[in-house]
């Protein structure tokens, strides 16, 4: 299967998504679409060999939709993915800016046609009720002939959207938004145009003062000032993609035939030599082979003061070289980068959808036709019922108020927008904090956490232990001891092995030739070095060698913090060294902020327990569970699930994979280059565990916008609808006039949209 995500034109509205959705998934080959109607794009899952993408595109054409299928990648020689990334996004943010302005030269047009309407209707109706004196016979002869005129230019010009929406329903039996308003207005256009035209021969049968031209004008107008605010505040939901866009460089210069050539950064590979002066940006990720320099990781790690690096130091793309001049080898190049990674995983984040969408889509897919069910049915009471009471003119002309108005205030887009744009600007505010989320429903799992699981080693601590005492026991020289332990440890991964072997380095002590070299999960590891086999671990490891061994001085270099690592042979223990790692500044705070949320906060780790308690005194950690293996770190998620716990589990994205893959939500700590961007739904650049309260608060923002849109657009629709039905009539006497409608079916979209860009101001 293959998957892809493609930008879609067309779109006007939340039901465009559902119909769009529906007939994608009833195409031969194609797994899985989803649609998103905040994004305007589409993620659909099919074979190749069943279809395609232009084939995909033909289907919605007819529907008034196509899918925006880069057709320049091939000849780039670069992937659609790669494209997409690096072009796809600013052609599409100018065509958004384009669109913005072509229906701002729309809106522009007919806002005074509809101004002109407005104070012709008022000024018909106020001498009713007011000194305000009738309007003359001249003037209001003029003015009726002239609407007809201000309508056939907005309902053919400005409202075109909405006729093809009428077009695409008669034809296709598929009803957006636009459907609905294009009803709604050509049914108010045509009763006007049958009683200009014909007045004489109907006025013994109805009232032909009543004429409902200003209703198509100032709803179209109305609706279309609604939409071109909903798509200016759109793109603004939007900018965190753009920014991070702008962290690209554009060119490099490279090492080529031994000279200095520039070239886009679209065409560096894997081992050229780039050349970087101060004041660039990185325009791929590498190691250092000449040269150093402070650089500004500030867009990885959040901290302001720049790094220094030298030869063998990695750098990132879109970092900033601030001082001095040097050379790097380029590692990854592309989609590979770990700014392309950003990009790519914060565009996949907003346009997933959360669970909570889930009933509004719902709504939204039954909600058009049941409206437009429901509007006829309302036509149809006022004339059968209304004609008793009212007579057929007045019932007929309450009846067209009613359906028109019903169509209008009814259109869901604001249900539609309610949570895609939280969710848009939820991630793109993460982001530009350091904080990746995979997807939206990580999002919406991480306000409901109440127990945080943090492994020790990277995550409290800074993750770099160094070697700071040694014991000997043995008849070897320190200096043996030393050479045997980072011989051993050299195989091993682990951050405790490697503060070993960086001790060993820095003494220029040399490692000896190892055999039979075997690691023992959760222990330690063992391996024969001159036909003397070696063990070295923890002091599970020795027990279970059965060596006895007086554990009193390893306790006191334990509750210091401490973590031993004893050397053995089968029969005796030959010394043990003691490892300790600092814990990071920001941790106590961390710990402290994610109390104030209520969370309680538990240690997992394989380290000595003692060590670890210490560690986790020092910070204020509720409770710890050490000597963990890696399966038993997954059966602890489990039983606090059991218990009815939210758990957030934070680690390094690694080590910690089950676990990880186990808790409602997986945070990786993600540091530099070695991000995990994979293996968790959250990623904390720089691995700073203080954004992960941030986090948190950001999906407690982030949920409470999207649940206020839904209130709005819910209430919204349960009031508006009735009201325009005049079910309120016979007892208030309330008629909602089709271009109030209008007006609140346009701001509704528009206040979503706004209480969603609320989010980016708000703190974390």
């Amino acid at each position: 299967m293959h998957t892809q995500t493609y930008n879609i034109k067309g779109m006007h509205c939340a039901s465009c998504s559902s119909i769009i959705e529906k007939t994608f998934k009833k195409i031969d080959g194609v797994e899985l679409a989803e649609v998103n109607y905040g994004t305007e794009k589409a993620k659909v899952s099919f074979d190749p060999l069943k279809t395609n993408p232009h084939d995909l595109s033909k289907h919605i054409e007819p529907l008034g939709y196509s899918l925006d299928i880069p057709a320049t990648a091939s000849q780039m020689g670069m992937s659609e993915d790669e494209h997409a990334a690096h072009l796809g996004l600013n052609q599409s943010k100018a065509e958004k800016l384009a669109e913005v302005a072509d229906m701002r030269t729309m809106v522009f047009s007919a806002l005074p046609l509809a101004f002109i309407s407005v104070i012709f209707m008022v000024w018909e109706i106020l001498p009713q009720f007011t000194n305000l004196p009738m309007m003359g016979s001249v003037v209001s002869t003029f003015m009726h002939h002239l609407l007809p005129i201000f309508a056939t230019y907005i309902l053919f010009v400005v409202g075109k959207p909405y006729l093809l929406g009428l077009h695409r329903f008669l034809r296709y039996g598929k009803a957006n938004m636009d459907t609905l308003v294009g009803i709604g207005t050509v049914a108010a256009f045509l009763y006007s145009f049958v009683v200009s035209a014909f007045e004489e021969l109907l006025e013994p049968f109805i009232n032909v003062t009543y004429q409902y031209y200003d209703v198509t004008i100032v709803v179209i107008t109305f609706i279309a000032l609604g939409k071109y605010l909903e798509m200016r505040s759109k793109i603004k939901t939007g900018d965190a993609i753009e920014k991070l866009l702008n962290l690209q460089a554009k060119t490099a210069l490279v090492m080529r035939d031994g000279k200095e050539v520039e070239i886009s950064v679209n065409d560096v590979k894997h081992g050229d030599l780039i050349i970087m002066k101060p004041g660039a940006k990185i325009p791929v990720d590498g190691v250092i082979t000449d040269g150093d320099s402070f650089i500004d990781e500030s867009m990885v790690t959040g901290e302001p003061m720049p790094v220094q690096k030298k030869i063998g130091d990695s750098v990132v793309s879109g970092t900033m070289n601030t001082s001095g001049s040097f050379v790097f080898k380029a590692t990854k190049v592309g989609l590979e980068t770990l700014l392309a990674q950003i990009i790519h995983m914060v565009e996949e984040a907003q346009g997933s959808k959360a669970p909570i969408q889930a009933l509004a889509d719902k709504i939204s897919a039954v909600f058009v036709p049941i409206v437009i069910g429901f509007a006829f049915l309302t036509l149809g009471v006022w004339l059968v019922v209304g004609s008793q009471y009212l007579g057929f003119s007045e019932a007929l002309s309450f009846g067209l108020v009613s359906f028109v108005g019903i169509l209008v205030i009814a259109c869901p887009c604001a249900l539609g927008l309610a949570t895609p744009t939280a969710i848009i600007v939820g991630v793109g505010k993460g982001a530009k904090e350091g904080i990746l989320i995979k997807d939206a429903a990580t999002l919406e799992k991480l306000h409901k956490v109440n127990t945080v699981v943090v492994d020790k080693t990277g995550t409290i601590t800074k993750g770099k232990p160094t070697l700071v005492d040694i014991q000997n026991f043995s008849t070897i020289t320190d200096e043996e001891m030393i050479s045997v332990l980072a011989s051993l440890e050299k195989k091993s991964e682990h951050p405790i092995a490697h503060a070993i072997v960086n001790y060993a380095s820095g003494k220029n002590i040399e490692a000896k030739e190892i055999s039979n070299f075997e690691g023992i999960q959760g222990k330690g590891l063992k391996g024969t070095i001159n036909n003397t086999e070696y063990f070295v671990g923890n002091a599970k490891l020795i027990a279970d060698l059965g060596i006895n061994f007086d554990t009193t001085q390893l306790d006191q270099y334990t509750m210091q913090g401490k973590t031993p690592v004893i050397l053995a042979t089968k029969d005796a223990v030959l010394g043990f060294v003691m490892v300790a790692d600092e814990i990071k500044p920001e941790s106590k705070q961390a710990v402290a902020d994610l109390h104030k949320l209520g969370i309680t906060v538990i240690m997992l780790t394989g380290d000595d327990e003692k060590a670890a308690k210490h560690m986790a005194s020092l910070v204020g950690i509720d409770d710890v569970i050490a000597h963990v293996l890696p399966q038993d770190k997954l059966a602890k998620i489990k039983e606090l699930q059991s218990q009815g716990r939210i758990v957030a589990m934070a680690g390094d994205g690694v080590n910690d994979a089950p676990a990880l893959a186990q808790a409602n939500v997986g945070i990786a700590m993600g540091t530099g280059t070695d991000v995990a961007i994979e293996s968790a739904g959250i990623t904390l650049l720089g691995g700073d565990i203080s954004k992960l309260a941030k986090a948190i608060n950001l999906s407690n923002i982030t949920m409470r916008g999207i649940k206020q849109n839904l209130f709005w657009a819910f209430i919204y629709n349960i009031v508006g609808i009735p009201l325009a039905a005049g079910a309120f009539y016979p007892i208030f006497g309330w008629v909602l006039n089709p271009i109030f409608a209008g007006f609140a079916m346009a701001m509704s979209s528009v206040s979503v949209v706004g209480n969603s860009l609320r989010i980016k101001s708000k703190k974390l």
